[in-house]
């Protein structure tokens, strides 16, 4: 069979072969940024972080003071709070904070504003579970379980939106879960973690003419004091049923938070991750 040959001569798989060295002379990608690398993505930011006294959100607040930021470590138990804070770098301070109480949340984000002049990051990771099948789940398991869950991540981004709006900066990074899509015997947990769904791609379209983003993250099945209370047999269902076929760690899910909090997710927000 004969070559099939351009008018010029050239064989047809020559030019491509042409054609291919030209495509590949630019890079694709931009260099990663030294930030990235070099574990200060948070350096002199302000954060405030709920719900840090253990699991996810101690894990979340260790990371950002790892990249440099100031972490105010809020949690209902201040003994854990404290505790936290008091191990890290770069003056992290501790404060006892029921998120279900609006008054407290705005007093708390007015506090931080006072001291530190600036507010750069929120993360909103507070949350408790109340479980139960839907016919059995009583009126103060379903309350207390929203109150928590996602009022308080209301009532912490209305708080630091007003702060953030006036400084034409921030980050708000809210928890909420795989469980969003519906979980049996989790009726009022995945109300809540998908109302923080909403609430946060709402958010992220309200306060982004005023460069503040605003991102969820849905972790799955976390090891974290919560979790290892779950008898083995099931323990050992669940990570079946996930294809690295292992639970996350708090730090999985830390990373992504510092990711997010950081400027190099200046383009990054209404996800949901």
């Amino acid at each position: 069979m004969k070559a099939c040959v351009q008018p010029n001569g050239d064989p047809l798989r020559r030019r491509f072969r042409v054609l291919t060295r030209r495509c590949c002379v630019t890079p694709a990608f931009r260099p990663i940024p030294v930030a990235l690398l070099s574990g200060d993505l948070l350096t002199d930011k302000i954060a405030i972080v709920t719900g840090a006294g253990r699991g996810i959100g101690e894990g979340i607040a260790r990371k950002l003071s790892e990249e440099g930021a100031t972490v105010v470590c809020a949690d209902v138990n201040e003994a854990d709070a404290g505790n936290v804070a008091s191990s890290l770098a770069h003056g992290a301070i501790g404060a006892r904070l029921d998120v279900s109480n609006s008054g407290a949340c705005d007093a708390l984000v007015n506090d931080v504003q006072a001291r530190f002049n600036r507010l750069d990051v929120l993360v909103n990771n507070a949350g408790i579970n109340r479980d139960a099948m839907l016919h059995k789940m009583t009126d103060e398991q379903w309350q207390q379980v929203i109150a928590v869950d996602l009022s308080g991540v209301f009532y912490m981004t209305r708080a630091a939106s007003r702060i953030m709006r006036a400084a034409g900066r921030g980050r708000i990074v809210n928890i909420s879960s795989a469980s969003w899509m519906g979980n049996i015997g989790q009726a009022n947990y995945a109300a809540a973690k998908a109302g923080v769904v909403g609430l946060s791609r709402t958010a992220a379209k309200e306060l982004a003419r005023s460069q503040v983003t605003v991102n969820a993250i849905c972790p799955g099945f976390i090891d974290t004091q919560m979790t290892r209370g779950i008898p083995d047999t099931i323990r050992e269902q669940q990570v079946a049923k996930i294809p690295l076929g292992r639970m996350g760690q708090p730090a999985d899910v830390a990373a992504v938070v510092a990711f997010l909090a950081s400027d190099e997710a200046g383009y990054v927000t209404g996800e949901v991750i």
